[in-house]
């Protein structure tokens, strides 16, 4: 409001002075008003600023999401492989072990050819105990022994004995020496 407006509705210097006062205080208050609805909307574009980033994180979430369900379905595919795989290799160390324990038990039966004693052995009764030991192999032995000795040293040893094998007859090894140089 002008004062020209109010001098000429007839207003007094008082009246003009006291309504230009008011009239100040309510400029200032709406400038403040202004101050704030500036504020506000300031806050409401950090706001929709900040939604817009929470919207694309939500669609890269939403992305990674699909792809952490495609690595679910790898991870459990690769468990069943692993799974398998294990299961593979527990029936190799098995029949690692069973090996092992049968070629032992055929040594110490003495067998001349382990192979050819394997190969005419039922492996479907032999089996290896929790403790290391074969269940089945030794009737199976037993009959081979009866039926194919040729397969086994029974111990039938010659005494073993190369010519000048007898050794020195020579109490003094060194005048034994001696004497061979002079001669």
């Amino acid at each position: 409001m002008k004062r020209e407006v109010l001098t000429k509705m007839g207003l007094t210097e008082e009246q003009i002075n006291s309504i230009m006062e008011t009239n100040g205080h309510d400029i200032e208050n709406a400038k403040h008003a202004l101050g704030d609805v500036e504020a506000i909307k300031a806050e409401n574009e950090t706001l929709k600023g900040n939604v817009a980033n929470r919207d694309k994180d939500l669609k890269a979430l939403k992305k990674q999401l699909g792809n952490n369900e495609e690595l679910a379905k790898q991870v459990t595919e690769l468990q069943a492989k692993y799974d398998e795989d294990t299961k593979s290799l527990t029936a190799q160390l098995n029949q690692t072990k069973l090996n092992g324990a049968l070629d032992t038990v055929l040594s110490s039966a003495k067998a001349r050819n382990p192979k050819a004693v394997k190969g005419l052995l039922d492996m479907d009764k032999v089996k290896l105990t929790d403790d290391g030991k074969l269940e089945g192999v030794d009737d199976q032995l037993a009959a081979l022994r009866k039926s194919d000795a040729y397969l086994f040293d029974e111990g039938t040893k010659s005494h073993y004995s190369p010519d000048g094998g007898g050794g020195s007859q020579d109490t003094d090894p060194a005048q034994a020496m001696i004497d061979a140089f002079k001669s």
